[in-house]
């Protein structure tokens, strides 16, 4: 690695390659959840199913959890500037073929590309944050990099929102098209970090790409379709899941046999790493599973539009923007331990007070809660990318930050997994439940039945459209019941969680002790 100046100071030409690659890695992020608010759009320009439409956002989730981390041997043999220039790139073009795309299974195709060759562009930037820049300065790059590994998820759909209605769905793949040759030329001009090696291309693990890639890509298939199939009870969630554990078990081995495994699992070895990753991917769960289930809420209950769901989500991005500054400040000064426990106890809050939703629960509502969320999610995740990466030695950083990353991936996937179980099975208990209750016994029930029927006079059958508005009365309950259940889970596993720090060791204080390490 090349030596920090005595000075401690970072060479603007640095800086600025540093800030393009962080531009780079924010488009990758955004475009997970770019088209989560317009797919509906997608789902009609291209005449496809709904479950086909689904495809273009776990094509690139699938692609991208297999790429990840493939990026820390890639970024060892190629280099970071040649590796991020073919990412940006690869990107780029396949953006362009996504907004050409006519038919849906162009579109998937496209799709998996763009996330597989953007993946690379996530784990460089966290990598080349902690071995470019002296220690002392991790408090300011730190937070560069969490801020935009929070912000783009929660944007996403805000930003894909307003795209699709001031413009088509096709524009939320053009808009990459100039950034991202920008971001190319940049990279390539400026980027001098480190050297390629190229002779361990020699040395590639075939075998270990190929199980990786069937452990890793099954495994987001299961999590991602097992909800909405009863899981084993569908075939083909069966047999993924059954290829998953196979080729899981063969990767594992391979990782440990081979002389130059495709991912270095012995970083594990590090407890400091270790705990990080563990609280990495319990904090993909929050991440991803709140960027869901509150445009879930508002859209199915609320009735909400893409871009209002868009300008209701805004306010935790606002607020991680705001806070991020004030981590970085801290983080020099304060125990980064207590301020992972603080920030899980303050995202634990805002999940709490949403156990008491109601289907009348409101932008206002909603604002504390949003609020909590974002300050949360940023004293979480940035000081856990200090603890799990800062601390390495800079040689063993690059392939470690590839899992890390991974880590939040998987995370959410498990998170979304989790949330839509939790949210049908709930749902069915309280349909039930509320059923029960509903009978000629109950004077409420009554009372809003005849209601229904006066308003449904000489509308044709009144008895039976107030049966069935009384029904959709009911089944809504129960899906606003259920999701306050969703977060009553959330609540206690972020709460659990933050007794998960007591483990992790003290970093060395404070990180402005100089670039020891360099």
């Amino acid at each position: 690695m090349m030596a920090a100046p005595a000075s401690e100071r970072i060479a603007p030409k640095r800086l600025f390659a540093f800030i393009i690659m962080v531009f780079g890695m924010f488009m990758s992020i955004l475009d997970i959840q770019i088209v989560s608010a317009s797919l509906s759009e997608i789902q009609a320009g291209l005449s496809a199913s709904s479950s086909e439409v689904s495809w273009v956002q776990t094509a690139y989730l699938i692609a991208e959890v297999i790429a990840i981390p493939l990026s820390g041997f890639l970024s060892r043999a190629f280099g970071t500037r040649l590796l991020f220039a073919i990412s940006a790139a690869g990107f780029t073009a396949s953006s362009l073929l996504c907004g050409f795309a006519s038919t849906i299974e162009e579109m998937i195709l496209w799709r998996a590309l763009q996330g597989f060759l953007g993946a690379g562009m996530i784990p460089t930037v966290f990598a080349s944050a902690y071995t470019v820049f002296p220690r002392s300065k991790f408090h300011i790059v730190g937070p560069i990099i969490g801020l935009v590994a929070t912000l783009a998820p929660t944007i996403g759909p805000t930003v894909g929102g307003y795209i699709t209605d001031a413009m088509s769905w096709h524009w939320l793949f053009y808009i990459n098209v100039l950034p991202g040759i920008g971001i190319t030329v940049g990279v390539l001009a400026l980027v001098d970090f480190d050297e390629p090696h190229l002779e361990l291309l020699d040395r590639f693990d075939w075998w270990g790409l190929l199980f990786m890639a069937g452990f890793l890509g099954t495994l987001e298939y299961v999590l991602e379709e097992g909800p909405q199939y009863e899981w084993m009870q569908d075939t083909s969630v069966a047999i993924c899941a059954w290829i998953c554990a196979i080729s899981g078990i063969a990767f594992f081995w391979r990782v440990f046999t081979a002389a130059e495994p495709i991912v270095n699992l012995r970083t594990f070895s590090d407890r400091n790493f270790a705990v990080g990753c563990t609280l990495q991917f319990c904090i993909g769960i929050g991440l991803y599973g709140l960027t869901y289930i509150y445009p879930r809420y508002l859209a199915e209950v609320r009735g909400y539009s893409a871009l209002m769901i868009g300008d209701t989500m805004f306010v935790s991005g606002i607020t991680m923007f705001l806070v991020a500054p004030l981590v970085g400040r801290l983080m020099a000064k304060v125990d980064m331990r207590y301020m992972i426990a603080f920030g899980l106890v303050v995202f634990a809050l805002g999940s709490y007070q949403m156990t008491w939703m109601t289907r009348d629960y409101d932008f206002y509502e909603l604002l504390v809660p949003q609020i909590l969320r974002g300050i949360g999610m940023m004293f979480a995740m940035v000081p856990t990318n200090n603890v799990a990466l800062g601390t390495l030695a800079p040689e063993k950083v690059k392939n470690a930050s590839g899992v890390f990353n991974l880590m939040r991936n998987l995370g959410g996937a498990l998170g979304l997994a989790v949330i839509n179980t939790v949210l049908n099975d709930r749902t069915d208990l309280h349909i039930t439940r509320l059923q029960e209750r509903v009978t000629w016994g109950n004077a409420t029930a009554t009372e809003t039945l005849t209601m229904f029927m006066q308003k449904f006079q000489g509308l044709g059958d009144a008895t039976l459209m107030a049966m069935k508005q009384l029904s959709q009365l009911v089944h809504r309950q129960a899906v606003v019941m259920s999701f306050g259940d969703a977060f009553f889970v959330l609540t206690l596993f972020y709460l659990a969680l933050s007794l998960l720090v007591a483990l992790l060791k003290k970093p060395p204080s404070p990180f402005g002790a100089g670039g020891d390490a360099h």
